[in-house]
């Protein structure tokens, strides 16, 4: 048997099940055989300590997505730290989490940095939604957060900000060229939504979009994260160059591809 299916069987049987194989466990089986991810037949990911709920079917969280978060998480609190020394005061940080989709990224600023305010940015009811379910499950304040419906940066629906200006802008948008869609794992292919994964001109679209409208959101020493396909970053170099944008630093994920970056205005 393949050991990673099998590693599945287990990890369905240990988490929806306490180890006892019921119908119903049979019936999910049946469900991992269609090539159906195993994140939505469990129905959650742990993502830095947070349960994101996946009933909505988003993206589901990456483990190079995890490895930035908790980056920019050691960042974000090594700042309080030089900041309460300064002013001995911890004063409110306020993060964008924009193309959100489950809500993870937001949600462990909000549950690993005490003081911070996160916006959530998502243009499908449905993942709004899911950001909810998942801001409720894990027990994050109201009075902490904002959902916004929108199109980048573009409310739908009259709603409106609540923060002008941002500390941190946390970016993973829409990037795989659509030209390699047939070569992804048919499990992303068939049950993972497009709107999450895909975008036109060699994957870059929306990160072009995002780059002309940002700067008027970024406070003047804030910094912008956004992850990037591995065969990207030259052509993103050139868009930052191109843009205006400063302190430009490439980095690599845990499997030491290029794949996130972060820059100021």
């Amino acid at each position: 048997m393949n050991i990673r299916r099998q590693k599945e069987k287990d990890w369905i049987l240990r988490e929806k099940y306490n180890g006892l194989a019921t119908t119903s466990f049979e019936a999910d089986l049946k469900r991992l055989a269609s090539g159906e991810p195993v994140a939505y037949i469990i129905g959650f990911v742990d993502f830095l300590g947070c349960k994101i709920d996946l009933s909505e079917k988003p993206l589901i969280p990456r483990p190079e997505t995890e490895y930035w978060t908790e980056h920019v998480i050691a960042e974000i609190n090594k700042r309080n730290t030089i900041m309460t020394t300064v002013t001995k005061v911890l004063l409110p940080v306020n993060c964008l989490d924009i193309f959100s989709g489950s809500g993870c990224v937001g949600l462990a600023i909000l549950k690993n940095v005490p003081n911070s305010k996160v916006v959530f940015v998502e243009k499908s009811t449905r993942f709004c939604r899911q950001i909810e379910k998942n801001l409720e499950l894990n027990g994050i304040a109201k009075e902490r957060y904002q959902i916004v419906r929108a199109n980048i940066f573009r409310p739908i629906g009259g709603e409106t900000f609540t923060i002008d200006k941002f500390d941190y802008i946390l970016a993973n948008p829409p990037y795989i060229p659509l030209e390699r869609k047939d070569k992804l794992d048919k499990s992303v292919i068939d049950w993972e939504p497009d709107e999450a994964l895909f975008t036109k001109d060699d994957g870059l679209l929306i990160i072009k979009r995002f780059l002309s409208e940002v700067k008027e959101h970024l406070n003047q020493d804030g910094q912008i994260w956004l992850e990037f396909d591995i065969s990207q970053n030259l052509k993103i170099k050139g868009l930052l160059t191109k843009g205006g944008f400063t302190d430009i630093v490439f980095r690599k994920d845990q499997y030491s591809r290029w794949r996130f970056v972060t820059f100021k205005i």
